[in-house]
């Protein structure tokens, strides 16, 4: 059977080491299907039921795996669904290459039904950008496209108008009148880890070795340079803070780190920031500057491999332009071990002090169910491997602090988007990635009904994930982000009745659990990991259980009080929550 170009794309994906495209078929890709059926053997095609969640799951997929993500979608309605997920891999530099359809090039231009240019929407987003027109590009285009999205870890796009996708792969129709050829490549990409030259080092290890108060924040950039980073922190008597994408680069039970830092962080990591005179940033260009030291109080040094993030959030005493894991190796055995650890002695015991206001949280007499009682219920009773993802909402400032990665656990939600409705879809792509690992999905009611028909496709593939529902019956970050600009809060929360996402999970065919009654909330997080198949448990949780910052601020507590004298619904019912979440920690 002649070789069209929709078979030459399919064979260079599998020539690259791709495995997975994640989709949704139509007319304007046709052809592409075609070449996809015909590598069927080599090359697994995961059927969505939207296109967005096709490509949440190619960035989730590149994100569990630091291989290159793919998805598709045909021409007009389906790629422009594509486009908040290919967002979501941009902000958080994940290497992903985005297929879609585009009208035959005889009736571009000529106002064609679903004719939209994607080439032109796509240029924001995408790196490398372009509609294939001639079979003679190929598969020298894909080539360069791929490149382009591993070299520079961001997304890139082909478009392949509907008669090019069915034309013979080696057609050559027209005449060659300029001195250029067509592109000719091959399936290889070289990325070395880049060391750190000796003057960066120099001056890094004199500012580190001159501070007395050093502090590490470490980024997703850090991720597989663990024992590096400990080393690094044990020398330097550094606490180390991470950033809540780098959640799993130390484990959270280590005594070196702090936890997390922000909105959704913790009181010490925010204090240390405060007070620290040296900071050593590692894979990070944390966005929230308001979190970080004043400028002028501290001395920084920041690794990135990325030349151009380094020095955007504060100034750079000393840049070193490296791999994390090189960089901090070479570094290690120039820096000066402390006899003085008074300051991260300090800190361990405030961390101390803040794990246990955290635990005291987690009760279980609580009704309605605290969510934190929820989240530390799936904690307790998950694999040490396991392996948690999560939306965007207050659902992430749960599993910010009670989702303890402990052994080989992982994390992810959607870093610099903040999307909503990517725990699902990712969840889906991880378990694809990983089949002998626990994949659990943290998601809120919210976020779920966005793209709940993605559970039947975690069914229709086999897939065992597991969905916790931390259902508020609100958009509660939302909602709380609202009081605190002193508003309050304003169509954030659903009329009754509220759905119950179980009844869908048991007519997919997966096992589902409706849970009211703090009692019964274990039993059922445990027969759901338990369960063979793909599980969901619906949780109502108290909907006024405030995501309250690590270090309430003056302007916060300012605005907090003025929602509330301007008219904010459930007074009554949150108070009694703060109030009864402060007995609770001083009780620890």
């Amino acid at each position: 059977m002649q070789e069209i170009v929709g078979e030459s794309l399919a064979r260079r994906l599998v020539e690259w080491g791709v495995d997975t495209v994640f989709g949704l078929p139509g007319d304007g890709i046709n052809g592409l299907m075609e070449g996809f059926r015909r590598q069927r053997e080599r090359l697994t095609f995961v059927l969505v039921h939207h296109e967005e969640a096709a490509a949440f799951m190619a960035t989730g997929y590149a994100k569990s795996t630091g291989r290159l993500g793919v998805c598709c979608a045909t021409s007009g309605p389906g790629a422009i669904h594509l486009l908040n997920g290919l967002y979501d891999a941009k902000l958080d530099h994940m290497p992903v290459l985005a297929i879609t359809g585009m009208q035959e090039t005889s009736v571009l231009g000529a106002y064609y039904q679903q004719e939209v240019h994607t080439e032109l929407l796509y240029q924001d987003v995408a790196a490398y950008n372009l509609m294939v027109t001639n079979p003679q590009q190929m598969p020298g285009v894909v080539d360069i496209a791929i490149r382009n999205a591993l070299a520079k870890r961001t997304v890139a796009h082909l478009t392949f108008p509907n008669d090019v996708q069915v034309a013979a792969a080696d057609e050559d129709p027209y005449r060659h009148v300029s001195p250029g050829v067509p592109p000719t490549s091959s399936p290889v990409l070289s990325r070395p880890p880049v060391p750190a030259s000796q003057p960066d080092l120099d001056r890094a290890a004199e500012v580190l070795n001159a501070g007395r108060k050093v502090a590490m924040l470490v980024g997703i950039g850090a991720r597989g340079a663990r024992e590096e980073v400990l080393a690094v922190a044990e020398a330097l008597a550094a606490p180390i803070v991470k950033t809540l994408s780098a959640k799993m680069v130390v484990p959270d039970d280590h005594p070196l780190t702090t936890g997390g830092l922000g909105l959704l962080g913790t009181r010490p990591s925010e204090e240390l920031m405060e007070e620290c005179d040296t900071l050593l940033m590692v894979g990070t260009s944390f966005p929230y500057g308001k979190y970080l030291p004043s400028p002028g109080q501290a001395r920084v040094v920041q690794i990135d491999i990325d030349a151009s993030l380094i020095g955007m959030r504060l100034p750079v005493d000393a840049a070193v332009n490296a791999d994390a894991r090189l960089a901090l190796r070479q570094l290690l055995p120039m820096l000066r071990s402390r006899d003085d650890r008074s300051f991260l002695t300090r800190y361990q015991r405030e961390r101390d002090a803040w794990r246990s206001d955290m635990i005291a949280l987690q009760d279980p007499s609580r009704d309605p169910i605290a969510p934190q009682y929820l989240i530390s219920c799936v904690d307790e009773m998950a694999t040490d491997d396991a392996i948690l993802t999560c939306d965007s909402g207050t659902i992430a400032t749960w599993a910010a602090r009670h989702w303890i990665i402990r052994g080989d656990r992982e994390f992810y939600l959607s870093g610099n988007l903040a999307t909503m409705a990517p725990g699902l879809p990712y969840a889906i792509a991880m378990q694809h990635a990983h089949p002998g690992r626990q994949v659990i999905a943290f998601v809120g009611d919210g976020g779920f009904a966005m793209l709940m028909a993605e559970f039947l496709t975690a069914v229709r593939h086999e897939l065992p994930i597991k969905v916790i529902v931390n259902n508020n019956r609100s958009y509660g970050q939302i909602l709380w982000e609202q009081i605190v600009l002193g508003y309050p809060e304003y169509a954030v929360r659903h009329r009754q009745p509220e759905a119950d996402f179980s009844a869908w999970a048991r007519a997919c065919g997966a096992y589902g659990a409706k849970v009211t009654d703090p009692k019964a909330l274990p039993g059922a997080i445990r027969e759901a990991l338990a369960h063979p198949g793909p599980a969901l448990v619906d949780c109502d949780v108290n909907p006024n259980e405030p995501p309250m910052p690590g270090k309430v601020k003056y302007e916060q507590a300012k605005y907090f009080t003025e929602a509330f004298l301007r008219g904010q619904p459930h007074k009554a019912a949150t108070l009694a929550t703060v109030a009864r979440d402060k007995i609770n920690e001083l009780r620890s």
